[in-house]
């Protein structure tokens, strides 16, 4: 008798095997998932973030991405799809596939990804050295929490809710929390 056998992808297979895919995969260790689509608000929420980065973010060397470019996180052999990062490398600029040394990354949260982008998916991304903040956006309750790295490579939450600005120190730049909720009822 013949026992089953799971199969696992490596980075490169899923690589080769998304191209030909019509929806978008993550990739954690050798497993895939499949990615569902967004809700109205999550969609309006990230172009927001997205058009102000890349306002304040002209004649600088960074670059803002929108949730159809992959994310490497090789230390956890992972591919994620943030919804908005941005990255200040060169090679990441030029990238084609992928990017790897993010300044920033952006994830609105939803009801089925909540507890995996504050947990999981967040100890991936603390081990990009590259990586200065992580943003958690909470369109319910109109708030964005801001994980900060320190000098001492501890990461330190700042908190902000209601009429003021979500300072991005990594970027030396900020967004009103009211252009980020701008169409949120």
């Amino acid at each position: 008798m013949q026992t089953a056998q799971r199969l696992r992808m490596t980075a490169d297979d899923f690589l080769a095997w998304e191209e030909t895919q019509t929806e978008k995969h993550e990739f954690v260790a050798g497993e895939v998932f499949a990615m569902v689509g967004a809700r109205r608000e999550h969609v309006v929420v990230s172009g927001n973030i997205f058009a102000g980065l890349k306002q304040r973010l002209r004649g600088k060397p960074c670059q803002a991405y929108m949730a159809d470019l992959k994310l490497r996180v090789e230390a956890a052999d992972a591919f994620f799809y943030p919804d908005v990062v941005v990255s200040c490398d060169q090679n990441d600029n030029k990238a084609d596939q992928y990017i790897s040394h993010p300044t920033l990354i952006v994830e609105v949260l939803s009801d089925s990804t909540a507890a995996y982008d504050r947990g999981g998916k967040f100890v991936a991304y603390r081990t990009l050295d590259s990586l200065k903040e992580y943003l958690i956006v909470d369109i319910e309750a109109h708030r964005v929490e801001s994980f900060r790295r320190t000098a001492n490579n501890d990461w330190l939450l700042h908190d902000y809710v209601g009429v003021v600005d979500c300072e991005l120190t990594g970027l030396n730049l900020s967004l009103p929390l009211a252009d980020i909720f701008e169409d949120i009822g």
